[in-house]
């Protein structure tokens, strides 16, 4: 049960269209998949097959990324948070768990505290939450060019060229960096994620270089009813690296 990018599901929203993809038993609780920069939703394959319940599993790719085509429209997180609204009210999706990782997670952060929608269980791996983050990183993202990316990760270049319908990598490359240099209320979500009332796991690698150990105690010091869990012995994707404890940790959270 994986994640395949064989479906022709879409939802057109805004000038873009949104890729979905649903595996997993249609009559269980909905568990949806938001994925990081330049990454897709295949990217989750590892962890899917460790859960010990059956979900009605929703794999979505953020605008522009995976099979989802770019739009005419400036890419932000509040862009992102809107499409996973609009496709959670398009499929009656009731009451669903949502896992973010990094980018996704961002969203899901905004998603939680900015809408209405009754989310029963939020999950986020290896994300940022405030401006301040950018005080350390923004000249070295602002650096980053398609040029650049396709050099250091050219596995996510060759994925992304073979399943986007409307491939333009370098386009995409400006569109994510603005996204993740933006300042504005349509950026990270800030103090708003006092906000959140639902139970959440906010998971860190030792070694994220990205996303430090005081920045993720203060999101869990702010939500409600947080859990952190800080994972030993690997970096920004713990879901490649850790995959058997963090499917573990999030099976014991998700059956609370």
């Amino acid at each position: 049960m994986k994640f395949n990018h064989k479906s022709e599901t879409f939802v057109e929203i805004d000038s873009a269209k949104i890729y979905f993809e649903e595996i997993g038993n249609p009559q269980k609780q909905p568990l949806i998949f938001l994925h990081g920069g330049f990454g897709n939703i295949e990217d989750f394959n590892g962890i899917i097959p460790l859960l010990q319940s059956e979900y009605r599993i929703i794999g979505i790719d953020s605008r522009g990324q995976g099979k989802s085509t770019l739009g005419t429209l400036k890419l932000t997180y509040a862009r992102i948070e809107k499409d996973i609204k609009i496709i959670i009210e398009k499929l009656n999706l009731i009451n669903p768990i949502v896992l973010g990782f990094s980018d996704g997670g961002i969203a899901a952060l905004r998603l939680a505290c900015f809408n209405t929608l009754k989310i029963d269980k939020l999950i986020i791996i290896g994300s940022s939450w405030h401006t301040k983050s950018l005080e350390n990183s923004k000249i070295f993202l602002e650096s980053i060019t398609s040029e650049k990316w396709k050099e250091k990760f050219p596995e996510t270049f060759n994925k992304y060229k073979s399943i986007n319908p409307k491939p333009n990598f370098d386009n995409l490359t400006k569109a994510i960096v603005k996204m993740w240099i933006d300042e504005k209320e349509t950026g990270h979500p800030d103090e708003n994620v006092q906000n959140i009332n639902c139970p959440t796991l906010i998971i860190r690698g030792d070694n994220d270089h990205l996303i430090n150990k005081q920045s993720a105690f203060e999101l869990s010091e702010l939500i409600k009813k947080a859990n952190l869990a800080n994972i030993p012995f690997c970096g920004h994707e713990v879901y490649a690296e850790q995959k058997n404890i963090l499917g573990n940790i999030i099976n014991q959270f998700m059956e609370k």
